[in-house]
């Protein structure tokens, strides 16, 4: 029985109540304050709500299928019972008029938030190392990174804190976390999950998902957050995740030996080389196969990405709400702006400003585009000979606190396996692979076809 069904089945038995899971938590929590995974905790709406559900319980009514089980959220998910910072100052203090729609259809369940998880400032990083409330540190390793930008969600479940977390994922932002503490990381297909009330980042690659330490409970969790939302135009008709996927037999998994080169760590290529063994021993055919626009798509992302941003941060001026200083208008905008934005989020929003420039659009973002759609050609080309393409999830395990981050550069190249599914609206997974000999944990990455994000889930259960 996975996790989430213990405490459901503890809840919904009378061995427990939902009181009682939700203080468990909030005292772990507290436990683990010194790894930084929270910004800030919603205790009070978190008991409140919680005090409702045991009281449908003795009535006898319906309490959903994730009844009283506690969870955390990202904190650029707008939710009830504490500010929603994007762990940027611009927003320190904003409370959310509304729910995000995930958050709202995991509520109706009987899932109870206790806190928001820290990040990398408005999600732009790979170490939650940009937060404007410091690092979080690794699960396993408190001198090196938990990876980002939701590395808070990771290092809460990967801790115990809560059975469940929800990250967003625009190029890595959950697999590659998930990755660093050993937790299982889902990006499901672009549109699967309505990005309503979610602080957007780039709109053509956010992908909300979350963390779970069983492929079972983000099956489940997964479940209950998809569906097609009306106030969100990019979501699915049909969600992906509704149709269960009909085993026909074994699979054909496609290694990418793009991603097994020389810039691989030796003990990272000895997991994924251990899955694959894993895969052949069940039967699953494996064969490698390249996909040549791969090393571009790193060059690709970091031009699409900072455009949307650019675009997306417009809003954040200071006038209308968020952190405000200056006098004068001129004054209130670059003020504002320059005391509520971290450095990275001031270089993407001056790489966005620069490759839409009109001197520069053609040159840069329009070629971009093109090359983008070359490689989501090569994944469609990959994919009519196999079922699911498999790689590292980073090309390295986690990495120390501050060794990247003087070099922008190299910290973008620890995106450089993420990335090209995120551009094509691939479903990709991060799993468990393995441990290095001083006991960083390593992933894999599963990635499939659009809106076969089922099949995704039997492949990943059937190994775990």
């Amino acid at each position: 029985m996975s996790e989430i069904a213990k405490i459901v089945d503890r809840v919904k038995s009378g061995k427990s109540s939902a009181m009682e899971e939700v203080k468990a938590a909030l005292r772990r929590a507290e436990d683990h304050e010194g790894y930084n995974i929270f910004i800030n905790m919603t205790s009070e709406r978190a008991l409140g709500r919680a005090r409702e559900i045991d009281k449908k319980l003795i009535k006898g009514e319906d309490v959903g299928a994730l009844a009283g089980v506690p969870f955390a959220v990202k904190d650029n998910y707008l939710t009830f019972g504490a500010p929603t910072t994007a762990a940027a100052k611009m927003l320190e203090s904003f409370d959310a008029p509304l729910q995000a729609t995930a958050v709202e259809k995991l509520e109706a369940e009987g899932a109870i938030c206790i806190g928001k998880t820290n990040l990398d400032a408005y999600a732009h990083g790979g170490s939650t190392e940009n937060s404007y409330f410091g690092p979080t540190l690794n699960a396993v390793d408190k001198t090196r990174v938990a990876g980002g930008s939701s590395g808070g969600s990771a290092v809460a479940v990967a801790l115990g804190i809560v059975p469940f977390a929800l990250g967003s994922d625009t190029g890595g932002s959950i697999r590659q976390p998930a990755s660093f503490n050993g937790v299982v990381g889902i990006k499901p297909t672009y549109g699967t999950v309505s990005r309503y009330g979610v602080v957007a980042m780039a709109s053509s690659t956010d992908v909300m998902g979350c963390f779970t330490k069983e492929v079972a409970d983000s099956e489940l969790v997964m479940s209950i957050m998809a569906g097609h939302d009306e106030r969100d135009g990019t979501t699915l008709p049909n969600s992906p995740l509704q149709v269960p996927y009909l085993q026909k037999g074994k699979m054909k998994v496609g290694i990418i030996k793009d991603c097994m080169g020389d810039g691989v760590d030796t003990e990272v290529k000895a997991a994924t080389e251990q899955y694959v063994k894993k895969l052949t021993d069940a039967g699953h055919s494996v064969s490698e196969v390249s996909l040549p626009m791969y090393k571009y798509a790193l060059a690709i992302y970091y031009i699409v990405v900072p455009a949307e941003v650019c675009s997306n941060l417009a809003r954040y001026d200071g006038i209308r709400y968020g952190y405000r200083d200056g006098k004068t208008l001129s004054d209130v905008f670059g003020k504002s702006r320059d005391g509520g934005f971290m450095p990275e989020n001031k270089r993407r929003i001056m790489i966005g400003n620069y490759v839409l420039s009109s001197g520069f659009f053609d040159a840069y973002y329009l070629q971009a585009q093109k090359a983008r759609t070359l490689l989501i050609n090569e994944y469609d080309k990959a994919f009519k000979d196999h079922d699911v393409l498999l790689s590292p999830v980073a090309p390295n395990p986690a990495f120390k606190l501050g060794e990247n981050t003087a070099d922008p550069l190299k910290m973008y190249l620890e995106d450089i396996m993420t990335v090209p599914p995120s551009l094509a609206g691939l479903p990709a997974f991060s799993v468990p692979a393995g441990k290095t000999k001083a006991g960083l944990p390593v992933g894999v990455q599963l990635i499939g076809k659009r809106k076969c994000d089922a099949q995704l889930f039997a492949l990943a259960k059937e190994m775990e």
